[in-house]
């Protein structure tokens, strides 16, 4: 039986991972950017604690959502180099999630931010 790593060190992965997807991805950058605007709207805006909450998770999702999409395209890309039709709907529909959460957590944010501006 293999023997596990020390807890930090998984941390130590994890977090390589992270920092990794940083730097290598541009669609994170953008979600990232967008997070910062947010928050510097949340702040200037006065949110409240529970709309505070909703923009956190809502952080949460879209940047998970894209490090297992980056994931799922460097399995894809390792298992195979050819253009096959299962690979193009894997990447496809991991994309596809991270666009769909952005889109909703969009319209959330105009339900929040768009009464304080008008």
């Amino acid at each position: 039986m293999k023997k596990r790593s020390p807890l930090y060190k998984s941390f130590g992965f994890a977090f390589e991972g992270i920092f990794n997807t940083i730097k290598d991805e541009r669609n994170i950058k953008i979600h990232l950017l967008a997070t910062c605007l947010v928050t510097l709207f949340g702040f200037l805006l006065h949110i409240s604690k529970t709309e505070w909450l909703v923009c956190l998770l809502l952080f949460a999702l879209i940047v998970s959502l894209e490090l297992v999409n980056t994931a799922i395209e460097a399995v894809v890309d390792l298992a195979t180099t050819e253009t096959k039709p299962l690979a193009k709907k894997a990447k496809d529909a991991a994309a596809g999630a991270v666009l769909w959460s952005a889109i909703i957590a969009a319209l959330i944010g105009c339900i929040i931010f768009l009464p304080k501006l008008l």
